[in-house]
């Protein structure tokens, strides 16, 4: 299992270093060995692939993702235009996460439409994967897309799609028609009886590669006994499950009830003895996203460190 970072939006940062912060970080996350360094579309954050490809200039060796950027929000052939002139800024380095998000910012913040996500990511897929073949037209009629439309970006780069797959028939999707899937809030009897499973039998079946699993984990370096207090945090800064329908349905298929149940919290042998199990249960990739603790701002970052320090001890893979 290959061990990386997942960011997310950093408010304790005042709005003019965001973005230099961002940058230092993937810099510094390649210095001490980490593989990977995902960056999710926060809503009303900073622009995820805008900042990844400001990274991969700064960057030499690590490899950048997007976990994930909602569909909704780009025409497909707009997606394509960028996530290509992104690999190029990237050298060849950036992986692609998308998904189709959900209901309540696609349709609640932005008003777009949420009917069929599954049917649009498959729709959305056929105008990617052509745009990825290399220069030429691009020509795709389906249920949702007429697209005649030239590509002419890199005739150097390919660009890797990860989805973001939670319930069967996204799974299905991302077996037969991309690299894998990028995964959260998914703890280990998921992974293990149902993501795995589905992904490897559809990805066998279109005659792929193995699929990755990159799984995304919250983690917070901390006493044992502080443990259960750092889950209840997590659940409250990352985001309620009940929030989404679709979070819902994938905890059925485990043992957690909120995301701070996936977490690996403790000293450094209980995390590690967690993410061995997600690695056992098929994890090819751990997205750690570190939680700090503390009462203040300078709590947190020595809790951000602690944490850094010991998941770079790991690296390159578990």
């Amino acid at each position: 299992m290959r061990i990386g970072l997942m960011v997310g939006s950093d408010r304790e940062r005042a709005r003019a270093d965001r973005l230099p912060g961002l940058i230092a970080d993937a810099v510094a996350a390649e210095s001490v060995g980490f593989a990977t360094f995902w960056m999710p579309q926060v809503p009303g954050y900073l622009d995820a692939m805008t900042a990844v490809a400001l990274i991969g200039q700064a960057t030499e060796r690590i490899e950048i993702g997007t976990a994930v950027v909602p569909i909704q929000t780009r025409h497909p052939m707009i997606m394509a235009q960028q996530a290509l002139t992104t690999q190029i800024a990237c050298g060849g380095r950036f992986t692609l996460g998308i998904g189709p998000s959900h209901h309540w910012i696609v349709n609640g913040q932005l008003g777009l439409d949420y009917a069929h996500p599954a049917s649009l990511i498959d729709d959305y897929l056929d105008v990617l994967s052509a745009s990825f073949a290399g220069p030429g037209t691009v020509d795709v009629e389906n249920g949702s897309y007429q697209v005649h439309s030239p590509v002419d970006v890199t005739d150097t780069y390919q660009v890797p799609i990860l989805l973001s797959a939670l319930g069967p028939t996204m799974l299905r999707l991302a077996g037969q028609r991309t690299a894998g899937t990028v995964l959260w809030m998914a703890d280990e009897r998921a992974i293990r009886d149902h993501v795995v499973p589905r992904i490897t039998e559809a990805a066998t079946s279109a005659g792929r590669s193995a699929p990755r699993i990159v799984t995304g984990v919250p983690v917070a370096l901390c006493s044992n006994d502080e443990a259960d207090v750092a889950r209840g945090y997590a659940s409250e800064v990352l985001g309620h499950a009940d929030f989404s329908p679709n979070y819902v349905r994938l905890l059925q298929h485990g043992d957690a009830r909120d995301v701070g149940d996936t977490m690996a919290a403790g000293d450094e042998s209980a995390i590690l003895a967690r993410l061995r199990r997600y690695r056992d249960a098929g994890a090819t990739d751990l997205a750690a996203r570190i939680v700090p603790l503390g009462r203040d701002a300078t709590q947190r970052t020595a809790s951000r460190r602690r944490t850094r320090e010991f998941l770079s001890s790991l690296c390159p893979a578990l």
